[in-house]
């Protein structure tokens, strides 16, 4: 038709471009993030739960007495008082307990490495060169290392495993449903975002100054810097290659035209650090002082990437005010300190001054096998502390660094991390406060699904490592 009105198109400029009647082709994910091994995780079926009547903390800074929460189909249907139960629903009695949202770690090894501690488990740190992005943590992920089941009765229902700390650039985390499963990926959060773990500091320098450097703290900057280098550069090769303008006679490109500019060989290293510049990949950074935190923020603002949180961040409340006002978390201790010199300036007060900050995101993490089952009980340490100093936190406040914070510094907190309608029915019922050295979680739902019960010995699961020791006779104590 084109062809037949070209006389009377004279007055077109021929180098108009013309658009296509097609329709558009959907975007396809980028490579860098797809993911060839992907989550086979199914929530397990299980009827309507109604607790009734108990002290509910919703994550979301809300408190209410007397309360009901009602899970459905895996999912939260509502949270308040007098709630209908449906007519297939099983019913707690609440009355005395509290409830919570599942607790999420957001910096755990399990799994990694994995107990019994022996060399043979040690897979948490590939300690061949100072920058292993293209390493995946959930490749060395054992589901069978009991820690898991010992997390899941101090009430973790979900948690982040990442790498250890000796490399600048440590490789993948990936965060998990904490589900006995045969692979990791029976318990890998479907659509949760990997994280990238990176460190600054003391190890880099200590594990990589006999081999080859970095041996200072400016190398370790420098070591970054090259990485990012290359990645954007990588980037700029693996960029879309722009639609060219075409005369009005000339028929549209094929599809496939632009799937030839492939940008060279694949680099897995890249394709990490390259996901992380994208916002696809959350960096979460190992990092103790004030200054060098201050450091990777303008690492971080210079190549164009998104830091979700500073681990361990024994000087956070140095910069707790630029941690807020730049939308970075701080997953901290709650009184670890002075093990090494980057340690030796830390103060109890530290989550608190982190939390108290305009809009601040503070975390309670374990970094421990053993931290990780009463992370309820760090949480009580920082309230403690808090309140010698002038500092009253209240429990609806405080549950956040267990939950809703932590949700947010891992990309889920659309799905879980409150006790909202339509999130995932992850919830704890424990036997009081949670925040006090008597606190037991005694109920521990998963979508849902009754997964830990402490008073029923058949809902305690045991990895198929420890069946035949005799640990668990008994049930849990």
């Amino acid at each position: 038709m084109l062809k037949l009105l070209a006389p009377f198109l004279c007055t077109l400029a021929l180098t108009a471009p013309l658009a296509s009647a097609a329709a558009p082709v959907a975007a396809k994910p980028s490579r860098f993030v797809q993911d060839p091994y992907p989550s086979t995780y199914r929530a397990i079926p299980n009827p309507p739960v109604l607790i009734r009547n108990a002290t509910v903390l919703t994550g979301t800074g809300e408190r209410l007495d007397g309360a009901d929460v009602l899970m459905r189909d895996g999912s939260i249907v509502a949270v308040g008082r007098a709630l209908q139960a449906p007519a297939d629903a099983m019913t707690v009695d609440g009355t005395g307990k509290w409830v919570t949202p599942g607790i999420i770690d957001v910096h755990s090894h399990l799994g990694v490495y994995a107990s019994p501690s022996v060399t043979a488990q040690s897979d948490g740190n590939e300690a061949t060169s100072p920058t292993t992005p293209n390493v995946w943590a959930e490749h060395s992920i054992w589901p069978q290392d009991p820690g898991f089941e010992a997390a899941l009765a101090g009430g973790i229902t979900s948690l982040q495993i990442l790498p250890g700390s000796a490399n600048l650039v440590g490789g993948r985390g990936v965060t998990l449903k904490n589900v006995p499963s045969t692979t990791y990926q029976g318990m890998k959060f479907p659509g949760a975002p990997w994280g990238l773990k990176m460190a600054c500091g003391e190890n880099p320098k200590r594990v990589y100054g006999q081999k080859g450097g970095p041996s200072t703290r400016m190398g370790n900057v420098a070591g970054y810097r090259a990485a990012f280098i290359d990645a954007s550069e990588y980037l700029r090769k693996n960029a879309p290659k722009p639609v060219k303008a075409r005369r009005w006679w000339q028929s549209a490109p094929s599809p496939a035209d632009s799937e030839k500019d492939t940008g060279g060989k694949r680099d897995l290293k890249m394709d990490t650090l390259a996901g992380a510049i994208n916002g696809d990949i959350r960096v979460h950074i190992h990092c103790y002082r004030a200054d060098e935190m201050a450091t990777m923020l303008d690492l971080a603002k210079e190549f164009g990437f998104k830091i979700a949180a500073f681990h361990h961040g024994v000087e956070a409340y140095k910069l707790a005010d630029r941690l807020a006002q730049e939308n970075v978390c701080g997953a901290l201790w709650a009184d670890w300190w002075g093990f090494k010199m980057e340690a030796f300036d830390g103060i109890q007060e530290n989550i608190a001054i982190v939390d108290r900050a305009p809009g601040g995101c503070a975390i309670v993490h374990s970094d421990s096998e053993e931290g990780i089952q009463r992370l309820n009980q760090e949480a009580a340490k920082v309230m403690a502390h808090a309140k010698l100093a002038g500092i009253d936190i209240p429990p609806e406040r405080a549950i956040r660094w267990l939950t809703s914070n932590a949700a947010k510094s891992l990309g889920v907190l659309e799905r879980t991390g409150t006790l909202e309608a339509g999130k995932m029915a992850d919830v704890v019922v424990w036997n009081g406060t949670p925040f006090s050295v008597y606190a037991k979680a005694e109920q521990v739902y998963i979508d849902g699904a009754r997964v830990f019960d402490r008073a029923d010995a058949a809902r305690q699961p045991v990895s198929d490592f420890m069946l035949g020791q005799g640990v668990q006779k008994g049930g849990v104590r």
